[in-house]
């Protein structure tokens, strides 16, 4: 490799806001992410539902309790 034109690879710290992180090699510095395979939902199975300003509840005034269908 030629001298003076490759970028520094050296060890750097990605960190997650879960307290998560991991050491390793790379060209750009240290790293603080939002979300991380250990607290995403969709990975843990912990997702909850939120249900912003009672949509759920305003369509079930609206068009009624039942969700079953009748037969006939």
């Amino acid at each position: 490799m030629k001298k003076g034109i490759h970028p520094d690879y050296r060890e750097v710290t990605f960190t997650c806001a879960c307290g998560f992180t991991v050491k390793t090699r790379s060209t750009a510095g240290d790293r603080m992410f939002d979300i991380c395979s250990n607290c995403h939902p969709l990975y843990t199975g912990r997702q909850k539902l939120v249900d912003t300003a009672g949509r759920v509840d305003r369509y079930r005034k609206k068009y009624g309790q039942g969700t079953t269908r009748k037969s006939d």
